[in-house]
């Protein structure tokens, strides 16, 4: 094998936190896989991994060759993509990730047409409602909500109006009524995000007095996006939930929207608008087939949710 076929390889184990995940990936196995890293490491006669029968974690050395390896490998996809777009023709891995109940509802639906107008491009998306670094862990790019600069990153607008909304069912209103104003929710079965293990119970509303954080009681609890509102369109409680996830549940019936002309968002940083965004790394080169998703999701969204 060529360095540069160790060096992918390498970037691979990291990437899929173990040797044994690593080659699953590409049909190797564990045998293989321990042959090729300790080759590689007898080649830089220097350990690389520190590898247990539980866990694989990088020495100094190794995150160093890790960082550099990012980039050779980044690098080397762009070159390749570079003179396969020649041919007239979208190609190459495209690494997608998103929140939760954006990515299903309107990234996986987007993406699947997108692939069958291009078979040659090979797509993978990753839903998750936490940050998850890009460049780190090789995503080509990441729909994120909020404001949310870095100097590694390009932001691109892909919806413009979005907001924070409160909502329930039809039916949780008929059997435990509507809030009239915020501290009536006190008394009511809230649905709150969690993130990183923190309850994001403090939301934030606006009157003609001013702004005000209420902290609500968690009824249910989940770090996933999709699930809230799953819960909230089976009667379970109230969710504060971006326009963008439940414009169509309030729309066609399916919720309705509570305390309209109050609601700010989750923390103190919201302001009534909250940016929905398409965000992918700063490169010289960015691949074709990144470039035509990004257009085709941003007409994909605005025709099903007319956003």
């Amino acid at each position: 094998m060529s360095k540069i076929d160790d060096i992918e390889l390498f970037v691979r184990v990291v990437r899929a936190g173990g040797l044994a995940a690593a080659g699953r990936e590409v049909g190797l196995s564990p045998a293989s896989m321990t042959a090729r890293m300790n080759a590689l490491e007898a080649r830089y006669q220097t350990r690389l991994l520190q590898r247990s029968t539980r866990s694989t974690a990088l020495t100094e050395a190794g995150a160093r060759f890790y960082e550099a390896g990012q980039r050779v490998v980044a690098e080397m996809a762009q070159a390749e993509a570079a003179l396969l777009e020649k041919e007239g023709e979208l190609r190459g891995s495209l690494r997608v990730t998103a929140t939760s109940d954006f990515g299903r509802q309107y990234v996986a639906p987007a993406l699947a047409q997108f692939v069958s107008l291009h078979p040659q491009v090979r797509p993978a998306l990753h839903l998750h409602d936490g940050v998850v670094n890009l460049i780190e862990e090789g995503f080509d790019l990441a729909i994120r909500y909020g404001n949310l600069p870095d100097s590694n990153l390009i932001v691109r607008p892909l919806v413009a109006d979005n907001r924070r909304v409160l909502c329930a069912s039809p039916a949780y209103v008929a059997s435990f009524g509507q809030p009239q104003t915020p501290e009536d929710l006190q008394a009511h079965r809230c649905l709150v995000m969690t993130r990183f293990g923190e309850m994001l119970a403090e939301w934030r509303f606006q009157s003609d007095s001013g702004w005000r954080t209420l902290t609500v009681e968690a009824f249910l609890a989940s770090n996933d996006g999709a699930l809230i509102r799953q819960w909230a369109l089976a009667g379970l409680g109230i969710a504060l939930k971006s326009w963008c996830d439940v414009s169509r549940d309030i729309t066609e019936g399916r919720l309705l929207q509570l305390l309209p002309d109050q609601v700010v968002g989750l923390h103190g940083a919201d302001t009534g608008a909250v940016g929905l965004q398409m965000i992918y790394p700063s490169r010289k080169y960015t691949p074709a087939c990144v470039k035509a998703f990004m257009d085709y999701l941003g007409e994909f969204v605005n025709s099903e949710a007319g956003l």
